[in-house]
């Protein structure tokens, strides 16, 4: 009997000092507020749906021939011209003429980060980021790889490419921090 006493006055003891159920943040509860949380995640869906459509688009140009210094369906691409019009032609970003730029303008992320729309570069020319494509999923990118090829898909885990991946980039879409510069200019609800 004493055992469950004292094991009920430690229980409401206990019960008496705990904190009380966490409330949202002051930064959740503002957010909330002024629809920044739903807009965020439009935002995000916005960003997956402009990646979709790049790659949709970049597809589009398989069997285009590689042509050095390239930067046009109807002629042909090189791999960084290839990357560059379709940022332009689908986010209306211009890139860097050359990979090695591409890949110091943009956001580095893990492999294990990669996503469609992403930038995969390599050293194919005993130097790095000489080789660019744009990832389109599955272990998988999309690229003008050489003269006397075309543009096509290939797979990241061949020998060839896993041997001379050089790393990843995430190029910045800015419509997401307009987008929430925008909402954040709207008043307060009480």
């Amino acid at each position: 009997m004493r055992i469950i006493l004292v094991l009920a006055i430690l229980f409401l003891t206990t019960a008496a000092f705990a904190e009380p159920l966490a409330a949202p943040d002051d930064m959740n509860r503002f957010m909330l507020n002024r629809g920044l949380l739903a807009r965020i995640g439009d935002v995000g869906d916005k960003m997956e749906a402009k990646a979709s459509e790049l790659v949709v688009n970049a597809m589009s140009f398989l069997g285009v021939p590689y042509k050095r210094g390239g930067t046009s369906g109807a002629t042909g691409f090189d791999c960084s011209g290839f990357v560059r019009a379709m940022y332009e032609q689908t986010a209306g970003l211009i890139l860097p003429r050359k990979a090695n730029e591409q890949a110091a303008a943009a956001e580095k992320i893990d492999r294990s980060d990669l996503q469609p729309g992403d930038l995969v570069f390599f050293n194919t020319m005993r130097r790095a980021f000489s080789h660019v494509g744009i990832y389109v999923g599955d272990g998988k990118f999309i690229h003008s790889p050489k003269p006397g090829s075309e543009v096509r898909v290939e797979s990241m885990s061949i020998s060839y490419w896993s041997r001379r991946f050089d790393g990843a980039r995430r190029v910045a879409v800015p419509a997401a921090p307009a987008a929430l510069a925008a909402s954040s200019a709207a008043p307060a609800t009480p």
